[in-house]
């Protein structure tokens, strides 16, 4: 939940909602502090490669590639649903979503947030996280083609998500969000594709 749409229900709603909304965004600051404080240094500069490594999808680009090579035809359909389901999600988050959510980014150098995670901040809105999800649209798409990858994949998409808070670029509840969404868009998207394919 971002400041301002908590501000603007608390103005609609009664008192009870408000203290949710309230308490819920306390929780979300506080995770962020939290992580921020707990010193991991083995594991900062693999979460800052690996959260490099997912912009602008090269990830799953780079993943898709190799499931078109190794996987056969099966791995070829799975890589375009993967890919297909990615990039409606990031137009959906990334063109409309944001735009309606309008957080901005968290202040990494207020909350301290260790320099050896860190990755340039990005300069678009913070709420929902496009890269948390990216990773589960590209996870959920490949996984309704190949159900035998779709483990490792959605691992991979949590760390991935995860990566971006430990970076310090997001709050926690945008990768939250923002995972939900690259599933049920993903799903919504290979739907639409078996149904094509089934009428051709």
């Amino acid at each position: 939940m971002t400041e301002d749409a908590a501000d603007r229900l608390s103005d609609t709603k009664g008192g009870g909602v408000r203290d949710w909304l309230i308490d819920a965004r306390n929780i979300d600051l506080a995770v962020y502090a939290a992580i921020a404080k707990t010193p991991t240094p083995a594991l900062d500069r693999g979460m800052s490669t690996l959260s490099h490594a997912a912009n602008y999808s090269r990830l799953w680009m780079a993943s898709s590639a190799l499931l078109a090579v190794v996987g056969g035809r099966s791995g070829r359909r799975a890589a375009a649903q993967g890919l297909t389901s990615v990039a409606v999600t990031s137009a959906v988050v990334n063109l409309a979503l944001k735009r309606v959510g309008r957080r901005q980014r968290p202040d990494r150098a207020a909350e301290e947030v260790p320099t050896a995670r860190h990755v340039q901040m990005p300069t678009s809105l913070s709420f929902p996280s496009g890269h948390s999800a990216a990773a589960f649209a590209f996870a959920t798409g490949v996984g309704n083609q190949l159900p035998v990858v779709a483990v490792p994949l959605h691992a991979a998409a949590g760390v991935v998500a995860y990566s971006r808070v430990h970076t310090g670029v997001h709050h926690p509840s945008d990768v939250v969000v923002g995972s939900v969404l690259g599933t049920v868009l993903a799903q919504l998207t290979t739907r639409a594709l078996d149904l094509r394919s089934a009428r051709q």
